[in-house]
């Protein structure tokens, strides 16, 4: 089948190559002209696991690139709509670029077409596209609108999208149901999974994925109430490792107690920094403007909001504790990012902790294998950028560990200790075993456990490798 994917960011990107990867003959539409100038150069604009490949793989070939969205329009049977949502300032979702898609489409329909929302939109929304295309004079049997919402995390997107625990799909016609039934052929039949070029199957995979069918406000509702939930649970259990911390237990011993019930799960229980990133803060948002608009008060979602704020004022009084004053402290930092796995610093807790410190007077030198770039954009020459660890460490008063990248996991611990200028390590997302850390000379902080010590061993004679 020919598709069209209106927008070339995060989720139209992945979403257009992988429809390609299905077999589907793909048109990518932006309007930016650099951006498809280096799409079609085989320039991979974000940091995403199988993206180089299955571009390279379809470039040119399945997948195409246009500024042309009525051409587009007219030669697909499905246009899937996957451009930006940014919060207003009320929190509420922009839909000022949909509205654009929907206008522009409308002139492109001479024969039937499904139009579908991909991007992360409030519910109504997909009432509001139909009428914006009707207004245009568009015959309205020509015509459905359907939502079908995306469920991809960053880092490992391409994986979840063809790989995915659930497709749905809402559809208030049995016409429009039947298209997108065709497009997910591939995944719902099992056939992508026999390929041999399919990419790796990951853990937890459920084959084939079940497709659910529901009516266009329910998907509209799932995809922010997923989102909702998955923002809970991070701060249910922020919130948790506080109260171990102050009654002494240990956090990582409470997530697995809890996270082996098979109601909860383990999945999302990670006491670290907080959420950040494009889906949880601008969907959370987003999912309390629309319920209070329509007389609900979600004062839950201003908790787990509240939540998420605190847990970095709790990890920068953890590095006062650490330092006591920290201007004029030389501090390393891994991380940049808002989760390991992609270059992606929007709403990045580690960047608002790092312009914490900055404003407090620290000197700050950072590494992070992918983000250094956009953190370089945003952030200027107002810090220092590593090139790897060991060199963010490098004569550093303490260390900071705000991203969980796995190589930052399994560093050479004595090598790490040699470098800082004193063995502080204050872990945002417990990496390290503390016992591991104490015996291997470090003063140690992380999130819902104790902070350890290395007993009675003077942090000179550590520096010096006396012991190991």
């Amino acid at each position: 089948m020919r598709v069209a994917v209106v927008g070339s960011g995060y989720v139209g990107l992945v979403a257009g190559t992988c429809f390609a990867d299905l077999g589907h003959d793909v048109i990518l539409v932006d309007n930016d002209e650099r951006k498809l100038a280096a799409l079609r150069a085989g320039q991979v604009p974000i940091h995403e696991k199988f993206l180089p490949e299955l571009l390279s793989r379809h470039r040119g070939n399945r997948l195409q690139f246009s500024d042309n969205l009525k051409e587009a329009v007219r030669q697909s049977a499905a246009i899937f709509v996957a451009v930006g949502t940014p919060p207003t300032q009320s929190g509420e979702a922009d839909l000022s670029f949909v509205e654009s898609v929907a206008r522009e489409i409308s002139g492109g329909i001479d024969d039937y077409k499904i139009v579908v929302e991909k991007s992360t939109v409030p519910v109504y929304t997909s009432e509001w596209i139909r009428k914006i295309i009707l207004r245009n004079g568009t015959d309205p049997e020509s015509f459905d609108v359907v939502s079908n919402p995306e469920f991809l995390r960053e880092g490992t997107a391409v994986s979840d999208f063809l790989f995915p625990d659930r497709i749905v799909i809402g559809c208030d016609s049995q016409r429009s149901a039947d298209v997108l039934r065709e497009i997910y052929a591939p995944l719902t039949d099992g056939s992508y999974y026999k390929r041999s070029d399919a990419i790796p199957q990951p853990d937890r995979a459920l084959l084939p994925p079940p497709l659910i069918v529901t009516s266009t406000k329910s998907a509209e509702l799932i995809k922010h109430a997923s989102n909702a939930f998955l923002a809970l649970k991070i701060s249910f259990i922020n919130a948790v490792a506080s109260v171990c911390e102050s009654v002494g237990a240990d956090v990582n011993q409470v997530v697995h107690g809890i996270g082996t019930d098979t109601r909860i799960g383990p999945r999302f229980l990670n006491p670290g920094i907080g959420y950040g990133g494009s889906c949880f803060p601008k969907d959370v948002m987003a999912f309390r403007a629309v319920a209070r608009e329509h007389g609900y008060d979600f004062s839950l979602l201003d908790e787990v909001m509240r939540i998420n704020e605190d847990q970095r004022h709790r990890f920068l009084r953890k590095v006062h504790s650490a330092l006591w004053t920290v201007r004029g402290k030389r501090l390393g930092v891994l991380g940049l990012a808002f989760k390991g796995g992609t270059d992606d610093i929007r709403e990045s807790p580690a960047i608002a902790i790092v312009q914490a410190l900055l404003q407090q007077g620290s000197q700050i030198t950072a590494y992070d294998p992918a983000a250094v770039d956009h953190t370089r954009e945003v952030m200027g020459d107002s810090i220092a950028f590593a090139n790897s660890s060991y060199e963010a460490a490098h004569n550093a008063d303490a260390l900071l560990v705000l991203t969980e990248w796995e190589e930052f996991a399994n560093l050479d611990l004595n090598r790490l200790r040699q470098e800082l200028k004193y063995p502080i390590v204050i872990d945002g997302r417990n990496l390290y075993d503390p016992e591991v850390m104490a015996t291997q000379g470090f003063t140690y902080y992380s999130v819902g456990r104790a902070a350890c010590h290395p007993d009675g061993v003077p942090a000179a004679a550590l520096k010096n490798g006396k012991k190991a």
